[in-house]
């Protein structure tokens, strides 16, 4: 079986950086479900992938995977994130870079550059790679990727201080346990009190939830699935189904909504 890394890549994404924190049998694609397919058919041993930045919120492809694919959440990843503009000079019109890096530096490229074309590309080491073939178009990206091509032209250039990114390790089989516990809600419908009832389960147990975020079900227009973390794992305690234990309130959930599917319980890694 491999031990390879599946990441967004070429080499220098963020996405790179997070992986390298757990080893360097990499392996690069271009999008966050090409990862999780690789993952699923057993091409890779385990995925890096974005799910949540501190300006810009989470990354919907991601979140998307989460439910479309039979994976588990079994670490996350917290990376510090710098941009730079980079280019070979001054005479650039275009700007490219990951659609997350070009919203994080919204206001930077609204003041600064007004009339620059914004161009979305895979990865902001992709950018880059256009910026170093083409001297009409400049990248924002980590200030390490500057070379002879290509230099910064000015950094720290995100709207905020204090930018970082989580990324999620997926893999086909759940982890031991953990600090944090994933899991999504499918509610079925809607009726008054139902996110009441929802969050009651874990006012109850006096369970923390560290995020809940609501994503459509693409089955049709208002009906959303809601993505949750909390504190505990599914393996603490004597017996998880004891009041307040992870199989406990995924019990207890299922009483009120369609269906509960439990990402995994995690630590931090890296």
């Amino acid at each position: 079986m491999t031990d390879e890394i599946g990441t967004l890549g070429p080499a220098g994404t963020y996405s790179h950086r997070a992986a390298l924190s757990l080893g360097d049998d990499l392996r690069f694609y271009d999008g966050v479900p090409e990862i999780a397919d690789a993952v699923e058919r057993g091409d890779v041993n385990s995925g890096v992938v974005p799910v949540e930045n501190s300006i810009e919120g989470s990354v919907n492809a991601t979140l998307d995977v989460l439910v479309e694919y039979d994976l588990y959440i079994v670490g996350e990843v917290v990376v510090d994130v710098e941009h730079a503009l980079l280019a070979h000079d001054d005479g650039f019109n275009v700007v490219a870079s990951h659609p997350q890096a070009l919203a994080q530096c919204r206001g930077y490229l609204r003041d600064s550059y007004p009339d620059a074309e914004l161009r979305s590309v895979s990865s902001t080491a992709a950018g880059v790679e256009e910026a170093r073939e083409d001297p009409a178009v400049a990248a924002i990206a980590h200030p390490s990727l500057a070379d002879d091509t290509v230099r910064v032209i000015d950094d720290s250039v995100q709207d905020a201080d204090g930018n970082s990114t989580r990324f999620v390790v997926l893999a086909r089989e759940p982890a031991d346990g953990g600090d944090k516990t994933s899991i999504v809600v499918y509610p079925g419908g809607d009726r008054p009190g139902l996110l009441y009832d929802i969050l009651g389960v874990f006012k109850e147990r006096g369970v923390n939830l560290t995020r809940i975020e609501s994503r459509p079900s693409k089955r049709e227009l208002g009906d959303y699935v809601f993505h949750i973390d909390f504190e505990g794992n599914r393996t603490s305690g004597a017996d998880s189904h004891d009041e307040g234990g992870t199989d406990e309130i995924l019990d207890a959930l299922d009483e009120h909504v369609d269906w509960v599917e439990f990402l995994g319980s995690y630590d931090r890694v890296g």
